[in-house]
């Protein structure tokens, strides 16, 4: 399967789509130790994988796929824009069951960045319909390929309807900046169920060692006990700031989200580690802090959008393929 789906792009590479509905069905496009890559103007369905692998460990067991849609592995300097990342025509929720009576989940990532991927700007992109939606990092453990790397900014995009990972980090420096996330607890496919509903939705995730910076961001959640503990969620994360976002249309307060996520898992770990008798993990002596240690406006130039209003016209008229005019 891997032979027939991967689309490999090399170094100072541009794929670029020249009409509103170019694009793949069904690849996994690879940026493989490369740098200097492109990628604009293109819709891309997710690869269904139609072998998913059992993991035992995965929560209290799961099927899970191993192709994405798109992932950088070892690469830096790329630019994803004006590009549609979605399950297309097979949702999770029309995949069989696997023989233990678990939902045989097809699909992997929609846009992972792993192992030290560096340097990397996904702007004007819609991502709709898909569960985990983008990874950065692959592991706690990893911190000799990802620590120090994982420099990404998210500009101007369009989530709809992700479960999880828009993104998740792990080790990032992550600029987060007037995106428009949408959901509802009663999606027919893809319902959001927030942290504090019992369930484990989130649009932002914050993971161990990462250093988001989230500004001028619109989260629309509707539904029955929809709340704002969908914006984010701690994964072993300590460390979050955001500033001027909103939650449907009003003031938001991710901060005081953030730290509550936190504090919670953390003492969650402390109360496992005590009753097995075990060694608590690092981050439980750590404090949830919104000091980041760093500053976007220190790295480029920007003018951010400064009302929900404006996110959300740009993600509605201005995100996807489309938008641009392709000269040949």
């Amino acid at each position: 399967m891997k032979r027939q789906i991967e689309v490999s792009l090399p170094s100072n590479t541009t794929l670029i789509g020249v009409g509103a509905d170019s694009g793949f069905v069904g690849a996994n496009i690879v940026i493989l130790s490369a740098t200097n890559v492109v990628m604009r103007n293109l819709s891309v369905e997710a690869p269904v994988d139609f072998f998913s692998t059992w993991s035992p460990d995965d929560g209290d067991g799961a099927w899970n796929a191993r192709f994405d849609a798109v992932s950088s592995v070892t690469s830096d300097h790329l630019w994803i824009d004006h590009v549609r990342l979605s399950d297309g025509r097979y949702p999770d929720s029309e995949a069989p069951l696997g023989p233990n009576g678990k939902p045989a989940n097809r699909h992997d990532g929609l846009l992972d960045l792993k192992d030290g991927t560096d340097f990397v700007t996904i702007s004007n992109s819609k991502l709709a319909n898909h569960d985990k939606t983008m990874l950065l990092g692959s592991g706690d453990e990893h911190v000799d390929k990802d620590g120090g790397k994982l420099r990404v900014s998210y500009i101007g995009n369009h989530f709809e309807n992700i479960q999880q990972r828009g993104p998740r980090v792990r080790f990032g420096q992550v600029h987060v900046l007037n995106n428009y996330f949408v959901g509802s607890t009663d999606h027919p496919q893809y319902p959001m169920v927030s942290e504090g509903q019992g369930g484990n939705s989130y649009f932002l995730g914050a993971g161990y060692e990462s250093r988001i910076f989230s500004e001028g961001n619109a989260f629309d959640y509707s539904g029955p006990g929809a709340d704002p503990t969908v914006m984010v969620s701690s994964y072993n994360g300590h460390r979050f700031s955001d500033t001027g976002s909103w939650f449907n249309g009003a003031d938001a307060d991710l901060n005081s989200v953030a730290r509550a996520s936190f504090e919670q898992n953390r003492a969650e770990a402390l109360a496992e580690a005590e009753l097995s008798g075990t060694s608590a993990p690092d981050w439980t002596g750590w404090d949830f802090t919104t000091d980041v240690g760093w500053n976007p406006a220190d790295a480029y130039s920007y003018k951010a959008f400064t009302t929900p209003q404006s996110v959300r016209n740009h993600a509605l008229q201005f995100t996807g393929p489309g938008v641009l005019t392709v000269k040949r």
